[in-house]
C-alpha cells in the first residue's frame, strides 16, 4: 500500500479533507507530529507523498522543532517524493529556499474566505475555484527559480510550485467539521485572533462555507489526480 507522510503540528491536528482524499485513493496516513518529539526520517523512499500541515506557530520561531522542519526540507527536495506545504509548511518550503515569511504591511490578516488570482501559469489549476479559506497572519515571498501560480490582494503570494513541491497559502483540507473546530479552538485559547485586522464576520465565514464547501473539495480532487500526485 502506498503511505503518506503527513506532518502536523498539534497533539489535536487533523488532516481533514485532504486525509480523507488520500484514503480513498489507496494511501495509509503516518503521521509525525515535531512539536511533541516525533522525529523526521531523511531516508523518504517509503513514501508516495509527504505534506506539511499549517500550525499556529511562525516559520520565524526559534523552536528547535521549526529549525528541523526548515532543514528537513532539503531531504524532500533530494527525494523527488510529491509535496505539498500548506500555509506554515508552504512557508517552511519558502524559508528554506531562503525567502522571507512577513506580516502584511498594514498588518492584515487572512481569516475567512478571500479570492485569489491566478497567473498565466496557474490559469488551468484554478480555472474552476478562486475563492479558498484562509487563516494566518504571515506570508511568504516567492523563492528563486519557482512557479508563481497564484496571487491575493492582501498577501501577494497565494501558490507557487518547484521542482516536486507545491506551497499553498490557503486551506482546501478544511472541511465544515474542521472549520468549526478550529472556530471554537481559537474562540477558547486567543479570541482576539478572530477580529483581527481584515479577518472576516464569523457568520459571514460560515455563509461563504455553505457556498464554497463542495466546490473546494472538488478542487482539491483536480489538484490531487492531475497536479500533487500525477509528477512525472
Amino acid at each position: 500500500m502506498k503511505k503518506a507522510l503527513l506532518v502536523l503540528h498539534q497533539k489535536t491536528s487533523e488532516a481533514g479533507d485532504l486525509g480523507v482524499k488520500l484514503i480513498k485513493r489507496g494511501y495509509s496516513l503516518v503521521y509525525l507530529r515535531p512539536p511533541m518529539g516525533d522525529e523526521l526520517p531523511q531516508d523518504l523512499k517509503q513514501y508516495s507523498v509527504i505534506v506539511i500541515f499549517g500550525g499556529p506557530m511562525s516559520a520565524n520561531d526559534n523552536d528547535e522543532f521549526i529549525k528541523k522542519e526548515i532543514d528537513w526540507i532539503k531531504f524532500v527536495i533530494n527525494s523527488n517524493v510529491p509535496f505539498l506545504g500548506i500555509c506554515l509548511g508552504a512557508q517552511i518550503l519558502a524559508k528554506h529556499l531562503g525567502c522571507k515569511i512577513e506580516k502584511n504591511s498594514k498588518n492584515l490578516s487572512e481569516i475567512g474566505f478571500y479570492k485569489i488570482k491566478p497567473t498565466s501559469n496557474g490559469l488551468k489549476l484554478f480555472e474552476s475555484q478562486s475563492i479558498f479559506y484562509q487563516f494566518h497572519t504571515e506570508g511568504f515571498e516567492i523563492p528563486s527559480g519557482c512557479e508563481l501560480l497564484a496571487k491575493g490582494d492582501i498577501f501577494s503570494n497565494q501558490a507557487f510550485k518547484y521542482k516536486n513541491c507545491y506551497g499553498l497559502q490557503f486551506h482546501p483540507e478544511v472541511n465544515f467539521y474542521l472549520h468549526l473546530k478550529w472556530v471554537f479552538q481559537v474562540l477558547i485559547k486567543k479570541p482576539h485572533i478572530l477580529f483581527s485586522r481584515g479577518a472576516q464576520n464569523l457568520f459571514y465565514q460560515f455563509r461563504l462555507r455553505l457556498k464554497y464547501n463542495k466546490s473546494i473539495s472538488r478542487w482539491l480532487d483536480n489538484f490531487l489526480d492531475n497536479y500533487l500526485l500525477n509528477q512525472n
